[in-house]
This record gives structure tokens, sequence and C-alpha cells, in this order.
């Protein structure tokens, strides 16, 4: 039995006569860059998140950028976010000349540490991105409450989040800016890029229209140097489809994650995802820890992938150590518990779709080869 990652070929099968009308209507329209296809699904994303606005852009990076840009985050600047997470969120504030400064994470959540964040805040800090790493949200209260002790912008990065919801609130509608990514994989995936900016701030809303189209108000008449980061009709259109199934994958998904949980929680040398009660997470990994030093992580993933089961280590190596980051000044050492993280992580296949028979294939596999792996290592310290 070969289990992906993801399968995102049995979720287009189910729905493909749908999403064939959406790409047809746009076709016949003509209109392929915004227009009224994009403006109905930023409506209703907006209304599904409960933010007053939606701007829709050509990437979840984008919609990074063009939120730190509409909060004049630029040259200088220093912005506060976690070393763990994908690459795009400090490429974001390098790319607009301001500076990374990071703080480390809890080492349950694998998410920025709010007591972390609180020793960070120098008289340059103008603004704090928290990631909802892996769709577990923030603990965004502590957060948003030194944003207003300080004045400073809090920026949502929502890429691996969007249905996730911290004390009855979705993600993304909590912070001043939210960004979503579309991209194939995510809880809400199109079929190529994709972005969004969410805002309920009518000035940063209209700030990131502009900023996503060349910064014209009116056909060549430009009043700020902006971007080309316009999202296609078609993505839109495809996405308006899926948004209809969005809340029902979801609840697949953390019904995966609850026997996920049952079945590994039973082996010894694993710790698994909290799920807290004050939160409901989007799951968009599933990502256990090995927190016995006998388990080697390599190890266990070629034992499974001759199993047939796909693996990935999200993330190998923490921001503050990648070489593009070299000149931020940052070394080993300087963020234990993300350091400690990147070592031991290791995601396991996580879609809709998957099955009980899957899962259980999964955890029976895992448990057999840790057991393999610990009883080896057992037989050569004997000798």
């Amino acid at each position: 039995m070969y289990i992906p990652m993801t399968d995102l070929k049995i979720q287009h099968a189910l729905i493909k006569e749908q999403i064939e009308q959406a790409i047809r209507r746009v076709m016949d329209s003509g209109r392929f860059i915004l227009g009224q296809e994009v403006e109905a699904f930023e409506q209703e994303i907006a209304a599904y998140c409960g933010t007053k606005y939606a701007i829709g852009v050509a990437s979840g990076t984008d919609a990074l950028i063009l939120s730190l840009a509409a909060c004049d985050i630029g040259t200088g600047d220093e912005v506060i976010t976690t070393p763990f997470t994908f690459f795009a969120t400090v490429e974001a504030i390098i790319h607009l000349g301001a500076h990374p400064v990071f703080a480390d994470i809890d080492p349950i959540t694998f998410n920025l540490d709010p007591e972390k964040v609180k020793s960070r805040i120098t008289s340059r800090t103008r603004a704090i991105i928290p990631v909802h790493l892996f769709g577990q949200p923030v603990e965004m209260d502590p957060i948003l409450e030194l944003a207003r002790k300080d004045n400073l912008k809090v920026i949502e990065d929502c890429a691996q989040a969007l249905s996730a919801e911290y004390r009855g609130k979705k993600v993304g509608s909590l912070g001043d800016a939210g960004c979503l990514s579309f991209f194939p994989s995510k809880n809400l995936g199109a079929c190529g890029d994709g972005g969004v900016v969410l805002t309920s701030d009518e000035k940063i809303a209209e700030k990131v229209r502009l900023l996503r189209n060349h910064g014209t108000r009116a056909t060549y008449l430009h009043s700020r140097v902006g971007f080309n980061s316009r999202l296609d009709a078609i993505q839109a259109a495809i996405l308006r489809v899926k948004l209809n199934y969005l809340d029902n994958w979801s609840e697949m998904r953390r019904r995966n994650l609850e026997l996920y949980n049952r079945l590994l929680g039973e082996i010894g040398g694993i710790r698994i995802p909290l799920n807290r009660k004050d939160t409901r997470p989007s799951v968009n990994y599933y990502t256990i820890r090995l927190v016995d030093r006998s388990i080697n992580r390599e190890r266990l993933r070629e034992n499974l992938r001759k199993r047939g089961i796909d693996t990935a280590v999200y993330y190998p190596l923490s921001l503050h150590l990648q070489e593009a980051c070299r000149s931020l000044g940052y070394r080993y050492g300087d963020f234990p518990e993300s350091e400690r993280t990147q070592e031991q992580v290791l995601s396991l296949p996580m879609y809709p779709e998957l099955s009980r028979e899957q899962i259980e294939e999964i955890a029976g596999g895992i448990k057999q080869c840790i057991q393999s792996i610990q009883s080896l290592d057992g037989f050569r310290l004997s000798l």
C-alpha cells in the first residue's frame, strides 16, 4: 500500500465537474486577471474568516510582503517572528529592507513563544509576525497585548491555518492583517499559486489593493511604486468551488488527527500534537516529535519508505541558520528550542480523504519500526 504525504487527485476527482464548469465560466468571460470572479471570492473568503476585507494576490509570500508594505514597514525597521517556519516569512521581511528579529518557540506547539517575544522588543520594533504552524493557532492574546502596549502591527501568517480558530475566532481575523496561501497542498488549495490578505482595517486594505496592481488607482496613473501581484480569475473560480467544502474537509482532518493521536500516543518516545481546548486546528500537517534519542529519524523514515509510506521533515534547518540569513548575524545556539525541534520533528501523511485503514497502517508501521530500532540498538549496546 503506497500512502503519499497528500493526494490531490482524490479531491479533484470528487469535484471535477464543478471545477471544470468554473473554469469554463472564466474562459467564456474573457476576463482572466482580477474582475468579478476575484471580487466574488474576496467577499466570500472575507465573510468566512470574519474580516471586512480580503484582497486577492499572487501567492502567500506576496500576501506577507504586501501586508508589511501596507503597514509601512521598511528599511531599518525590526519585525519579530519565529525561526521555525517556512522561509517565505523571513524572506518577506528582508525583501522590504526590514530586519528580522527571531524569538524562540514553544517546544510543545512549535509556535512563537509570547514570553520570548517580549524580550525581543526594542525601540525599532514595528511589527510581529506570528505563524500558525502546521495549522495550530498561536497563543494570540499575549501577543496582541504586547502589540497594543508598544503600538506594533500584528500580521498573522496563516498559510497553513485557514479554517483554524483561536477562542472562537478564525485565525487571520485577530491581528491587523492575515495572510493566506492557496498553494495546491494547503487546506484550500488552488490549481497553482494564489494568496489573500485579510484585514478589517480600511487603510491597510486600500494600500494592498494599490500595491498589488503596480501602485495604480486609474489606468496608467501610478501614485506609488507597487508590485505585479494579482490573483488570477481562474484560480479564484476554482477556490470558490472548494470553499464550499472547506469546513467538511477541515473536520475530516481533525478526525484524522484524533485517530493518529490515539494510535501513536501509545508508542513510547513519540510526542503527539497538542489538541488544545481553546483552539480548533486546521491540521495542514500532522507532525510528531521523536523525543527518544534512540529513535534515529532517518532510519525510521527509510523503514517507512520501504513500506510505501511517505514522510517529510518540516523543517530541517531553522531560519537563523540558513545560508541566506547569514548576514543577520545569528548562530547555532541562539534559539535552542527551535534547534532541538528541527532535529526531532517528522510529518506524516495528512489529507481529508486519508482512510482509517491507511492511518492504522502508518501507525502500525511506526510502532514496528521503532521497536525494531530500539531492539537493535539495545542488542548493540549489550555487545
